[in-house]
């Protein structure tokens, strides 16, 4: 008897590799897929600009980017005793501005970086609603709990999206003549908008990134939306607010997105890398025993000889914690 629908993914010809450079972007949907590949040791940078939720964020970022834009303190305000950007989420925010510009202008020049010489963008569209600042009609990536009353609240039509995408595509493509881009719908629901509003914000991103991947090469599209919506289908995948999918259902896509994403070779060097992992963060009943440490020495081998074969694998972190097992 089946329980769930299940439905077919589409397999990535030019699937993604560990020799490959990502960047990630979108809502927080886009970190939590990001801190799996970032945990298996691709070369990944994940939402240089904090989380962005609706598209026109996410291309005015990626604009930033290729501008080589340099944020200055004209750029930040001041709120409850704290310095905030419009364009970033409030990790960035701080109590010395000085301190909030370094940290924006970092990542700008590490996402500036990576985007001239990515293999892969991968784009997590959130919400089609967008709020822009009613003096100045300034859009906004986050209201930094300013009131509401400041902004007001709009939906982006697919034509829209659609146009600011592919403006800032084409630039990139330009810059970047080797870049793919992967677009995911969040299956985060973000009922705050409302039950509906939330449904007909999501067709009008799906019908927005559908048109592109259908226009353009080199964009694909992953349904990490309908493996959550569709696939599993159930309360019991999501946290306690009902909004976020929970560990299970991330889980769950990550097995996809490997299956279909991840080049066969990768898929291999993922069981490996999933095993160290495990032998480093073992703690033994008796570290000082002969046996343990007969095991540590074999995994810092395998660790060494890894390095060797792949030197674009990071794993300097996982040889220094099975080192430190060491007598």
């Amino acid at each position: 008897m089946q329980f769930h629908l299940s439905f077919p993914v589409d397999t990535l010809e030019n699937a993604i590799q560990h020799s490959d450079k990502l960047l990630l972007m979108g809502s927080c949907f886009a970190e939590e897929i990001g801190r799996k590949l970032e945990a298996n040791y691709f070369d990944t940078l994940i939402n240089p600009h904090g989380i962005l939720f609706n598209p026109l964020s996410i291309t005015h970022a990626l604009t930033t980017y290729l501008d080589g834009k340099v944020y200055t303190k004209n750029d930040l305000f001041l709120h409850d005793d704290l310095w905030h950007s419009w364009d970033h989420h409030s990790r960035f925010s701080g109590t010395e501005p000085e301190q909030v510009l370094g940290e924006i202008n970092r990542y700008q020049q590490l996402a500036a970086a990576q985007l001239e010489q990515a293999d892969w963008l991968i784009l997590t569209l959130g919400s089609a609603h967008a709020y822009h600042l009613k003096d100045g009609n300034r859009l906004v990536a986050n209201n930094h709990k300013v009131a509401g009353a400041n902004f007001y609240k709009r939906l982006c039509t697919a034509e829209e999206i659609i146009t600011s995408l592919d403006n800032v595509m084409h630039r990139l493509f330009f810059r970047n003549r080797k870049v793919n881009i992967l677009f995911t719908v969040s299956p985060v629901r973000y009922i705050r908008d409302g039950v509906v509003e939330n449904n007909l914000s999501k067709a009008v991103l799906l019908q927005a990134v559908h048109h592109l991947v259908n226009k353009f090469a080199r964009l694909y599209y992953f349904p990490a939306y309908e493996l959550v919506i569709d696939d599993l289908r159930d309360y019991r995948f999501y946290k306690e607010d009902m909004v976020h999918p929970n560990e299970q259902a991330i889980s769950y896509v990550w097995e996809k997105v490997v299956e279909h994403c991840i080049h066969p070779q990768s898929q291999q060097l993922l069981k490996q890398l999933t095993e160290l992992n495990k032998a480093a963060a073992h703690r033994p009943f008796n570290p000082d025993s002969v046996r343990h440490q007969q095991f540590v020495a074999t995994q810092l081998e395998k660790v060494r000889k890894l390095m060797q074969e792949h030197p674009e694998l990071q794993l300097h972190k996982l040889l220094q914690q099975l080192q430190s097992q060491q007598l």
